[in-house]
């Protein structure tokens, strides 16, 4: 039996990693049994404990409806109401694998916790305690595939790790022990939750068809947790930042180049620029003709994931509100769409009309009074010249003048 732990309930982990987990399950003969860890006071634990830790999980999307049953999860572990139980977990040899997903905010060092608290407040204080436990009883340390939206998840909770081991003097053995003996993985996941379809079946989840993960781990991963051999959209990598950058570059920077543009032709969701016949022909110029261009993973790899966007675009399950895509939009444009710009006209030596159209009606949403930005860059964006907004080093990074000309000409006379 291979044993997990897994800090986290929620809708995600139980239609993204758990899912597969139950797939590994059905396809090989892996046998992995998950032991869920409640990480806040207040949770899921007991709703799932009552239902044998068992419940349903739905994919729905154009490719159908599919059900599956779960029931790769054991037990739960609530550590605010038995901190022994949870400490306990560090005698069975059998887990290898710790799972997480604790929202972008939780892997975090706080210093105001302490090794006597029980338990600490952090997730990765708590992970500490565990982990001395672990290391106290000499038995073998873990690997992490934390799930957490943030860069270098793995780094950052090992870094975290690092630091509570120095706050409460904990030892250089116990430091050389997480240094050597524990594997902490960077990942990438990606599969849209739509939560509880049924308010009378609680535990119902429902989810995207689409899933990925990209694990930038050792080279015998799949071997201890054979992900490859179920058709999961699951890679394993010792270069995760080429799958960061397709993903905001191609998904992220898709949604950027056409929300404010679908806003301003007085659409709603992210279907509705999929329906209208206007906006994905701009949608698909954006990314076939002058995102994919710059990208130096293989062509067709690319162009599959592409396609697998638009599908994602056109779910007639999600309703992806173009107004909550437009929050922080300046900040978004610059991270998402501008280094396609820049590295289009520096392999190409000419414009991409597209995402400079983007560009224009970025300029053209920020005159009206429907923005959701912080107010000096709303207050600058709405008075400002095309030529100052390009100009500005403090929005964009660098001096973008030269652009100028271009982005006029597809910008309403009536917002220059």
């Amino acid at each position: 039996m291979n044993k997990i732990i897994q800090f986290g309930e929620g809708g995600f982990l139980r239609g993204f990693a758990d899912w597969m987990v139950q797939i590994c399950n059905e396809k090989t003969s892996w046998d992995g049994q998950v032991t869920v860890v409640q990480p806040i006071p207040k949770g899921m634990c007991d709703m799932l404990t009552a239902a044998d830790c068992n419940y349903t999980h739905i994919c729905r999307g154009l490719e159908g409806v599919e059900e599956k049953k779960i029931t790769c999860i054991s037990r739960c572990v609530k550590p605010y109401d038995d901190f022994d139980a949870y400490l306990k977990l560090a005698e069975e040899k059998d887990y290898r694998f710790i799972l997480s997903n604790t929202t972008e905010a939780g892997i975090v060092f706080d210093e105001r916790n302490k090794l006597t608290d029980t338990p600490a407040s952090s997730f990765p204080g708590k992970l500490t305690q565990l982990l001395l436990k672990r290391y106290q009883l000499e038995l073998p340390g873990f690997v992490f595939l934390p799930c957490e939206l943030i860069d270098k998840n793995g780094e950052n909770l090992k870094k975290c790790v690092l630091q509570y081991a120095d706050l409460w003097e904990l030892g250089d053995g116990f430091k050389s022990w997480i240094q050597t003996e524990n594997i902490f993985c960077n990942t990438l996941v990606d599969r849209i939750n739509t939560g509880c379809p049924d308010p009378a079946e609680p535990l119902l989840n429902a989810s995207e068809y689409f899933h990925l993960w990209v694990i930038e781990g050792y080279a015998d991963l799949f071997r201890e947790f054979p992900l490859d051999q179920c058709g999961l959209n699951v890679i394993l990598t010792d270069n995760l930042e080429m799958y960061r950058t397709r993903k905001v570059r191609i998904l992220n920077g898709a949604h950027t180049s056409t929300v404010l543009y679908g806003l301003l032709e007085g659409l709603e969701t992210v279907k509705d620029c999929i329906d209208d016949p206007k906006m994905n022909a701009h949608l698909q110029s954006c990314i076939f003709e002058e995102i994919i261009p710059t990208l130096d993973l293989p062509r067709e790899e690319l162009e599959a994931y592409a396609r697998d966007v638009l599908t994602r675009f056109a779910n007639p399950y999600i309703r992806h509100l173009l107004s909550s895509i437009a929050l922080n939009s300046v900040s978004k444009f610059k991270v998402r769409v501008l280094p396609s710009i820049l590295e289009y006209i520096k392999r190409y030596g000419k414009m991409p009309k597209y995402l400079l159209i983007s560009f224009a009606k970025l300029i053209e949403f920020y005159r009206t009074d429907r923005t959701n930005d912080d107010p000096e860059v709303t207050a600058f964006m709405k008075t400002a010249s095309v030529a100052e907004i390009l100009a500005n080093t403090g929005l964009w990074g660098e001096d973008l003048g030269f652009l100028t000309d271009e982005v006029n000409q597809y910008v309403d006379p009536s917002c220059r």
